[in-house]
């Protein structure tokens, strides 16, 4: 195999408590993850020559700092692999949006180049690799929704219902450093139990710090939450409604503004780049 492309699918936080600061700076929390069926893609075709080349170029990132270039460095490292690839990006997903647009990507390329250099790493060490790269990547390695403690590296697998949901992107980047650092952040939320979370739900701490900043998020908030419970998801600045059909999702978006971005996608356990992974398993062994 010369060439591969791989879909990189969104995520929703469908909840986000922060239980506390740890001693390094960073907080520890619960979330709950659930993929979407939309996202960016990527193809990656294969280099001898061992260099790593992103064709798309994203506004204000630089190649050598970008996500996806980075993972495929990093993979090149801890594997020894002397290979190289031309990646091109489809970009989809908003930058700073909480829906997980550059952790996807890097995850796409771990998974993407390990099937294409013949790694075979396995998904714990390719999560492990993630990690380094950010505390969203294990969980689009591992490709199932779940239930995230520590900083969100300690993932439970959970089944959730697919309900179809509309996003909303208010057209702002978060930068999340600055909410997990803002003094009035909720920082003392008591721990839960899975149970007790599919049983009672949870909410965004993040939320009201996001809202205060950021009335864009706040005006977007106030708009949907005209037609169904609306939450962000991460820290911003994506939003969403759940709806149990595609058509009644719809029926919302049309009466968003025009200038306001938004899709419709379903929620899914299973991503989509495992489900694509799993289709190209079964063409090889066939």
């Amino acid at each position: 195999m010369h060439a591969l492309t791989l879909p990189a699918p969104a995520k929703l936080n469908l909840m986000l408590h922060i239980l506390g600061r740890r001693a390094d700076g960073y907080h520890e929390l619960q979330t709950l993850f659930q993929f979407l069926d939309y996202g960016d893609e990527l193809t990656f075709s294969l280099r001898e020559d061992g260099q790593i080349r992103l064709h798309t170029e994203l506004p204000g990132v630089e190649h050598d700092s970008n996500l996806i270039v980075r993972a495929a460095r990093l993979l090149q490292t801890q594997s020894g692999c002397r290979l190289g690839a031309d990646i091109r990006l489809t970009k989809r997903l908003p930058m700073g949006g909480g829906i997980g647009g550059g952790s996807s990507d890097a995850a796409t390329t771990l998974l993407g180049l390990d099937h294409l250099w013949n790694l075979h790493l396995g998904e714990e060490c390719l999560a492990e690799i993630g990690l380094s790269l950010g505390a969203d990547v294990p969980v689009f390695v591992r490709g199932h929704a779940a239930f995230a403690e520590g900083v969100g590296e300690r993932l439970q697998p959970v089944e959730l219902e697919e309900p179809w949901f509309l996003v909303i992107a208010p057209q702002v980047s978060v930068s999340t450093a600055e909410i997990f650092s803002d003094p009035e952040l909720t920082r003392n939320t008591p721990a839960i139990t899975v149970r007790s979370l599919l049983a009672r739900g949870g909410h965004n701490d993040c939320q009201p710090i996001v809202e205060k900043r950021y009335p864009q998020v706040r005006n977007a908030l106030s708009l949907l939450n005209k037609f169904v419970p609306a939450r962000m998801t991460g820290t911003g600045a994506c939003v969403f409604g759940s709806f149990p059909n595609q058509g009644e999702a719809d029926k919302v978006r049309r009466q968003l503004p025009a200038d306001l971005p938004s899709f419709v996608a379903q929620g899914r356990n299973i991503s989509m780049l495992h489900r694509s992974l799993g289709r190209l398993a079964q063409e090889v062994s066939a």
